[in-house]
């Protein structure tokens, strides 16, 4: 019967992987360097973009664990011209399912807005990409330095078995492998962290040849090419 069961299993699992849906998408790159994935589908009156930065905890070095994270949180303290800070903006156009991740190897940010309001998401993420440096300022450093220390506490440091993901990884790698330290980074990496090394951060890793933007949803393909040329 054991058999039986995981024939079936098998022959079901082949026949979800036959009809699993072809998404159509076009892929291409702007003169900046940028790569552009376009994917139209009108099922829903809703636009996601969603943009990579290719830069996680794998890049940084020995004693400045935490920074693209750190960074995570920068992105979502205002830039030039996008303030108080893109959570309000997003929020008066209708915007759902704003938020951002860090992993070892990349870091995200992505949003839902309705198809009438691409362009302000765009316009957002350029802002973000171009001009967040002249926003930023040792304060808003240390603002969000408190904010990721808090981070860890609570998610962490407080938290069941919250730890055991951080002793794992350094009982997995050895001291000094880019996947030894932790995304959320140790206190005194934070701690240590200075104005000048998150600007350095984010010239070196924030730039359009070193991210992805995807936009999928209710598009013209056409018209969504024009917008994306634009911001």
């Amino acid at each position: 019967m054991r058999r039986i069961a995981a024939i079936c299993s098998l022959t079901l699992a082949f026949a979800a992987r036959a009809t699993d849906p072809a998404i159509k998408f076009e892929k291409y790159k702007l003169p900046n360097g940028l790569t552009v994935i376009l994917s139209e589908d009108h099922r829903l009156p809703q636009v996601a973009v969603d943009i990579w930065y290719h830069v996680g905890a794998a890049n940084q070095t020995p004693g400045r664990s935490g920074f693209a994270h750190l960074f995570e949180h920068m992105m979502f303290s205002g830039s030039k011209h996008v303030q108080p800070s893109p959570w309000q903006v997003l929020e008066s156009v209708g915007a759902s399912g704003v938020n951002g991740t860090t992993d070892f190897d990349r870091t995200n940010y992505f949003e839902v807005v309705p198809s009438n309001q691409l362009a302000a998401a765009l316009w957002i993420e350029s802002d973000r990409m171009g001009y967040l440096i002249d926003a930023m300022s040792p304060k808003t450093v240390d603002a969000q330095r408190d904010v990721v220390k808090n981070e860890r506490r609570q998610s962490y440091e407080n938290a069941p078995y919250g730890m055991a993901s951080i002793e794992i990884a350094q009982m997995l790698y050895p001291k000094g492998h880019p996947y030894s330290w932790p995304t959320i980074g140790y206190m005194e990496d934070l701690t240590a962290a200075s104005y000048d090394d998150v600007v350095h951060f984010f010239e070196t890793y924030y730039q359009p040849s070193n991210a992805s933007l995807v936009v999928a949803g209710d598009i013209d393909t056409a018209r969504a090419k024009a917008s994306v040329e634009k911001w």
